[in-house]
């Protein structure tokens, strides 16, 4: 029997949903300056594509590896601090440099790695912490080559060509793409065999263990491709904006990037770019939350641990899910 032209189109639709949803988030994003050309609006959206990509590699190590880290503002900060000292101290091309900064980073996470993760819980997130107060206090005191508290400036823009990106629309079509790229990474990842081994081990270690999944060696490559995305995010970070400073990569950030996570949900890959936009956006927002940030982060946190703890974007897709299902169950005869 032929299939309906509907049926085939739901069929299609169903079979190619992500592909789909990236479609259409790639055309909107496309459009937006077109509808919105203010400087200042485009920047705070790129800011967001720059914590989406960050965000994005975290998620997977919080929600898939089932690990926890307060440190990755530390690699976000050497990809910056990385890209700004080879292209203005060592004269490297913008490009060159973010690509050694990467593997650098990716390297230093490595080493880094395969102590650390032997261990698990707060030990695991005190660690990370140290890490990142360490990295923090060389940006601060190692003024000769960082600049210290004053920040580093300067910092050359990208260019293709003879094509410079030094604007906000030429800025948005990069990081975006960039975003759009680390999102299908992710994506891709999560749906492959190293993401179901990657989801075992977020479930039970042992029982991961116990199905042949390599518990430490999957924890540390997760690990490096979070650290190096958070390095790549740097590196535009420190391009798109042409000076950074310390401030902008210590513990605190560290904090609002496991909170964008959380709020997005703990292994929801879409839920990273709503996590993201409404950390980054709520200032703009609400005038007062820049005042008392670190409150207002704390409650949001605990509301949405208390009443959706799988995280806003998961918990309320649940939700639903759980609504449409009990109005489609038939009624009990009585």
């Amino acid at each position: 029997m032929h299939m309906r032209t509907s049926d085939k189109i739901l069929y299609f639709v169903r079979l190619h949903r992500t592909g789909l949803w990236v479609t259409l988030l790639a055309l909107g994003l496309l459009l937006y300056p077109l509808v919105q050309d203010n400087p200042y609006t485009l920047g705070i959206s790129n800011l967001v594509a720059i914590y989406a990509i960050v965000v994005l590699g975290l998620n997977l190590f919080i929600g898939y590896a089932g690990q926890i880290s307060l440190g990755h503002a530390a690699f976000f900060g050497l990809g910056a601090y990385g890209s700004a000292i080879c292209t203005v101290t060592y004269e490297i091309p913008p490009w060159s440099a973010m690509l050694l900064v990467a593997v650098l980073v990716g390297l230093l996470a490595l080493v880094l790695g395969i102590p650390t993760l032997r261990l698990s819980g707060h030990y695991l997130a005190m660690a990370t912490l140290g890490f990142n107060i360490v990295i923090h206090r060389i940006m601060l005191q190692w003024d000769e080559v960082t600049g210290g508290v004053s920040g580093f400036y300067g910092i050359p823009s990208l260019q293709i060509g003879n094509f410079a990106i030094d604007d906000e629309v030429h800025f948005h079509y990069l990081v975006w793409g960039v975003a759009l790229l680390a999102l299908l990474l992710s994506l891709n990842l999560v749906r492959s065999g190293v993401g179901r081994g990657l989801a075992a081990l977020a479930g039970d270690e042992t029982a991961a263990a116990a199905l042949g999944v390599n518990t430490h060696t999957s924890k540390i490559k997760v690990f490096v491709l979070s650290a190096i995305l958070a390095s790549v995010a740097g590196s535009l970070y420190a391009h798109c904006y042409g000076y950074i400073s310390p401030g902008s990569f210590d513990i605190f950030v560290s904090t609002d990037l496991v909170i964008m996570v959380v709020i997005g949900g703990m292994g929801s890959i879409w839920g990273s770019l709503f996590g993201a936009a409404l950390i980054t956006m709520l200032p703009e927002w609400i005038e007062i939350f820049e005042t008392y940030k670190d409150f207002i982060h704390g409650g949001i946190v605990v509301l949405v641990l208390m009443f959706l703890p799988q995280g806003f974007v998961t918990g309320l897709l649940d939700l639903l899910k759980t609504r449409i299902a009990l109005r489609r169950r038939p009624h009990a005869p009585s």
